[in-house]
């Protein structure tokens, strides 16, 4: 069925019978790929039937003379479209060929089937109301078996064309196997049309050839449209079955059922499917072992698909079996089929078929007590299932004899062994022997219809050895309450401990392990607590106000046994802490603006024994309520400010007396250090010499410690050397010009000496400077900064010389005698005997400074130059009186 809805139909004429002008005509109308119902009519239907195949058949024997040139018109018709097609079927060519059988040229095969060009002209006849139509012709396929071994080249069909009565024509084919690859398989002669086979062919190669007929003249104009040749290769049994793998690997659980599937295996054939040749069948042809029966499996023939027709399976007694598989070709036949083999291996699979059975129906074993993750005793079970396995594998259950849990048993992995380990401490004194019923099962449940036997059940005896066990202390830690300041010899409790060795006669006698801060005492007998000093709350001791405390119990057992006990004291604050001041230290203005100072007190203790204060400033000395003021601002604050505007430049320090609000409230007298300072527009002290805090830092200790240690060191070898030279200083005499001054020799700063010839002079001349050299003797106007001032100096008793002294430790002290011993002397005065540069300096003594007698007569204008802080004096005691 063309796009153009044109019927294309292949017709295979046989000749039934043939008489002498009469025979039977058999021809097969086939619907090509229609697909719906069709019905099939012809224009003489008293001589000819059509089939609802299709097929067209002769009624009765017909005569030459009255079917020449009479055309046959078949008719089909689509009963669901109602479309309808039609074609002629003449049997022109066969007579005329029957007829014209003896002008056969001698050179053309006889016999030989020929395949004619369809006619271009179309005829305008018609039989009835049919109407004869131009159709396209489909040649029918010719059929080569493969593998031929006849001779060559095989003539397969003539191919003619009515055209070549008139005039003289040339065939030839195209396409693969003619001149296109593979070539040279076919050949046509060009004048007679023989179309030929030059060798045998492949089936499994190429299955068929499609080629072209064409038809042409002798000056090679086309005189025939080309037709379709299609050529089948026709299948021949020259292969033999192939199995896809050689050894075919399968399993089946042991057990299993008859009908059980267990694999299938695969065989292939190159031969044509669709006929006998490549249909397979297969069977076993060997089983091994043998056993329970030689029949256990069967195969099916079509699809080999491998079951099991016999019970019996069973892995412990054969755990594998081999057969062999033959696949026939010509459906089985044994006399025309090829046949193969190959080798089946079925695994029989483990079940649990076999529940595991104790090797003993009593296991012992003994722990001591309070030991866990001990292994008591190895139970050891069989199991005729395969090793590793779910079904092998044990799994052991305790289910009497532990109401408490204390006893476990995992399983070893490797050698399948139940390990009763001890899970929770044992104790002695409870229980000494321990019975237990434990049960063994598999990782998997039984097989269906098996049961556990009795060996799957087995008991294990465990005997608890006696140890020595630790002392314990109950409450562990003990906690009791208590006020702090209690006083050394006060009894607190009694702390004892407990000895679970209730079969052993033991003593227990009581240490202290850890006290931090040394209160406590323990007897050794009775466990009785007593302090050995003041609890107090604020010691650094104690956190959160508690004080732990620890001791050691220990039994006189073989080996003895300790045990450790906390006691926790609660201390309760009472007021023994009296407040201080916060800050400690200050920065103020000279001339403050409205300002103040905000403090707070610190108190050791709680409340209330600590908040709120009470602040007031002390009585004593005098100045300070002059100066000073002190305003609370709440229970824990107040404000230190000036009384007056203006206070001079320095360290003041500020008697505070803060009283707590305790029961028996304390009181305590603070010293507020506070520096007075010039400031600048904003307030800050232009001063950057901040108060500093007292105390040094480790890396200051200990560097003093140093220096201490090496001038105590250079101070041991300065006396040794000294004793040693005594005698020659004694022999020796100052060298001195009486007109130099001592003193202006020693105010050689940058000079350390050159030898021993410096030290070797009078230390007297040191005590009495005036009485060596008048002030008179130097030139005026030749004076040092630091010579005091040439006004009369105040005159002080005249002290006893030391002319040689033997030793410089008695000089010194010689010299402190005379100072502390002369009551109108001040104290720099003792200092004037060792550090005294000369007379006649323009400062003065110090204690001229209240003087009113000397104070106007001094001109100050060089403290000018001495720097800021002397000029404050000068602008004080140099100028005018306003």
């Amino acid at each position: 069925h063309s796009p153009h809805k044109k019927l294309f139909c292949i017709f295979t004429c046989d000749l039934l019978s043939l008489e002498e002008f009469q025979y039977y005509l058999l021809l097969k109308f086939v619907n090509c790929g229609q697909g719906g119902l069709v019905r099939f009519e012809c224009s003489n239907p008293s001589d000819f039937r059509i089939g609802a195949d299709g097929v067209v058949y002769a009624l009765r024997p017909l005569a030459m003379s009255r079917l020449r040139g009479v055309p046959l018109i078949v008719v089909a018709r689509d009963e669901t479209s109602q479309l309808q097609w039609q074609t002629q079927v003449t049997l022109t060519h066969w007579i005329l060929l029957h007829e014209q059988s003896t002008k056969t040229p001698p050179s053309l095969s006889q016999g030989l089937e020929e395949i004619w060009f369809p006619s271009r002209q179309s005829d305008s006849s018609s039989v009835g109301q049919l109407k004869r139509m131009k159709r396209d012709w489909v040649i029918p396929p010719i059929n080569v078996p493969e593998n031929s071994r006849g001779e060559f080249p095989q003539e397969l069909v003539r191919i003619r064309s009515d055209h070549d009565k008139n005039r003289s024509l040339r065939y030839s084919v195209t396409g693969p196997g003619a001149d296109q690859p593979p070539t040279g398989i076919f050949i046509i002669h060009p004048i007679s049309g023989e179309l030929s086979v030059m060798k045998p062919l492949d089936r499994e190669d190429i299955s068929n050839f499609h080629l072209r007929a064409h038809a042409v003249d002798l000056n090679g104009n086309q005189v025939e449209s080309p037709i379709d040749i299609v050529i089948n290769v026709i299948d021949m049994n020259d292969n033999r079955p192939e199995f896809i793998h050689q050894i075919w690997n399968g399993s089946v659980a042991e057990g299993s059922k008859p009908g059980t599937f267990v694999m299938t295996v695969t065989s292939v054939d190159k031969d044509d499917p669709k006929t006998a040749n490549g249909m397979l069948r297969y069977k076993i042809l060997s089983q091994n072992p043998e056993s329970p029966t030689s029949n256990m499996f069967t195969i099916n023939n079509k699809t080999g698909g491998i079951i099991t027709v016999a019970a019996g399976l069973d892995r412990e007694k054969v755990p594998q079996y081999t057969l062999i598989i033959q696949a026939t070709d010509m459906e089985g036949n044994p006399m025309y089929g090829l046949s193969n083999t190959a080798t089946a291996v079925i695994k029989v699979t483990d079940i649990n078929d076999n529940p595991p059975e104790f090797t003993a129906e009593t296991f012992f074993g003994e722990v001591p007590e309070n030991r866990v993750n001990v292994i008591v005793a190895n139970l050891t079970v069989t199991d005729k299932d395969q090793p590793n396995t779910p079904a092998w594998n044990a799994v052991y259950k305790i289910t009497g004899g532990d109401p408490t849990g204390r006893f476990s048993v995992p399983t070893d992995p490797t050698t399948n062994e139940g390990l009763v380990t001890v899970v929770k401490p044992i104790d002695y004194e409870i229980s000494r022997t321990y019975v237990l019923t434990v049960v063994a099962v598999n990782d998997v449940s039984l097989a269906r219809g098996i049961h556990s036997p009795r060996q799957s059940t087995a008991t294990v005896s465990i005997r608890v050895i006696d140890v020595n066990e630790s002392p314990y202390f109950d409450p562990n830690p003990k906690l009791i309450k208590l006020e702090e300041g209690m006083l050394a010899e006060s009894s607190l409790t009694t702390f004892t401990a407990q000895d679970p060795d209730r079969f052993m006669q033991q003593s227990i006698r009581y240490t202290r392990l850890s006290d931090p801060a040394n209160w406590l005492r323990i007897d050794p007998n009775t466990g009785r607590i007593t302090t050995i000093a003041v609890l107090d709350r604020e010691s650094p001791y104690v956190k959160d106000n508690m004080y732990s405390a620890t001791f050691l119990a220990t039994d006189n057992g073989i080996p003895p046994a300790s045990g450790t006990g906390t006691l926790q004291i609660i201390l309760l604050d009472i007021n023994d802490n009296a407040p201080h001041v916060s800050p400690q230290e200050a920065e103020m203005c000279e001339k403050p603006e409205p300002n103040g100072i905000n403090i707070t007190a610190l108190d050791g203790d709680l409340n209330p024994n600590a908040g709120p204060f009470a602040f007031e400033l002390a009585n004593r000395p005098p100045e300070v309520r002059r100066n000073w003021t002190i305003t609370r601002l709440s229970g824990d604050y107040a404000q230190v400010s000036l009384k007056i505007g203006f206070l001079e430049s320095g360290i003041y320090e500020i008697p505070i007396i803060i009283t707590d609000s305790g029961n028996l409230p304390m009181s305590n007298t603070s010293y507020l250090r506070v520096k007075v300072c010039q400031c600048d527009h904003n307030g800050d002290c232009t001063d950057q010499q901040h108060i500093i805090a007292p105390g040094l830092g480790t890396g200051a200790i200990i560097a003093i410690l140093l220096c201490i240690i090496i001038l105590l060191i250079l101070v041991l070898m300065f006396v040794v050397w000294m004793k040693r030279r005594d005698k020659e200083r004694q022999a020796k005499q100052l060298l001195i010009d009486p007109e130099d001054d001592v003193r202006d020799n020693i105010l050689k700063y940058d000079e350390e000496g050159g030898g021993e010839e410096d030290q070797d002079y009078d230390l007297s001349q040191l005590q009495q400077p005036d009485t060596i050299e008048p002030d008179t003797i130097k030139p005026v106007g030749i004076r040092r900064m630091d010579e005091r001032p040439l006004h009369p100096e105040p005159q002080y008793p005249i002290r006893s010389a030391a002319p040689h002294p033997g030793d410089i430790g008695d000089f010194i002290n010689e010299g402190l005698k005379a100072a502390d011993n002369d009551p109108t002397a001040p104290p720099y005065d003792s200092l004037l005997v060792f550090d005294y540069e000369g007379s006649g300096s323009t400062a003065g003594s110090l204690s001229s400074l209240n003087s009113s007698s000397s104070g106007g007569d001094q001109d100050y204008d060089y403290l000018n130059d001495w720097g800021p802080r002397f000029r404050k004096l000068a602008d004080m005691y140099g100028g005018s009186d306003d």
